[in-house]
């Protein structure tokens, strides 16, 4: 299992910040079985091709298989990241978890869908009955819909994370968090909050926009990194403060 291996090396180990969490548990061990299974039905949901004109529709494919497959990889790993920082197995966390899991597991099909549409607009593709792929896969009054549906799942899956965060937050002092995991801590929380809100905003945006440039709202997904990059800064100029103000010496220090 990679999560063993990975704590096994120290993989991912953080500066600033002591990891809590011992030997992998149950509640992890769940957790990466059900990730497993998610990137499985990326698979199945290929039927294996007949023909040469099949295999190359099939490959046509790869990059929005390829994308979905990240994508699913780093959720999992924010979630590896936060349960081996915290270690926490309460209530809140179990609940929460199963809630996160959940989401993952009904958005695997939306997901890719919604990525194969995307690539395949932009590469083409083969005719189904006159129609292209697309034409083929949704109608213009749909894709409101359909962008609802992702920026739902999007939002969810990162509002639990901020609810997760939230969580560990709560409960530093019994965690025994110093003041730069603290201000981790806020850091993490704030910007999943900040990044559900995109995905809530896109799927508002879709039904603002008239009918044929609704699809237009998944460029609101373009303001992540922007805010990523806000949030780091932030964060990261109040972490080197805390530094500074550790090195200077105290009144009365000889």
């Amino acid at each position: 299992m990679f999560r063993t291996t990975a704590h096994e090396k120290g993989f991912g180990v953080e500066k600033h910040f002591r990891w809590r969490a011992g030997e992998i548990t149950r509640l992890e061990g769940f957790s990466d079985g059900v990730f497993a299974f998610a990137l499985t039905l990326l698979v199945v949901s290929l039927e294996v091709p007949h023909t040469f004109d099949e295999l190359m529709d099939t490959m046509r494919g790869f990059v929005a298989f390829g994308v979905c497959f990240a994508m699913l990889v780093q959720v999992w790993f924010y979630h590896y990241r936060y349960f081996r920082r915290y270690g926490l197995q309460d209530g809140v966390t179990v609940v929460l978890n199963a809630g996160l899991l959940f989401v993952v597991l009904f958005y695997v099909y939306p997901l890719k869908f919604l990525f194969t549409l995307i690539i395949g607009s932009i590469t083409g593709g083969a005719t189904v009955g006159g129609k292209t792929v697309i034409e083929a896969m949704i109608g213009p009054r749909e894709v409101p819909a359909l962008m609802t549906i992702y920026g739902l799942g999007f939002a969810a899956v990162f509002g639990i994370l901020t609810l997760l965060y939230w969580n560990a937050y709560r409960r530093r002092g019994e965690l025994e968090l110093d003041l730069r995991e603290t201000l981790l801590t806020r850091h993490s929380m704030t910007e999943n909050f900040g990044v559900a809100c995109i995905g809530l905003f896109s799927a508002l945006l879709s039904h603002l926009l008239p009918i044929g440039i609704s699809g237009l709202a998944g460029f609101a997904y373009f303001l992540i990194p922007a805010y990523a990059t806000g949030c780091g800064m932030y964060f990261g100029r109040r972490i080197k403060e805390l530094g500074l103000a550790e090195k200077q010496p105290r009144p009365g220090a000889s």
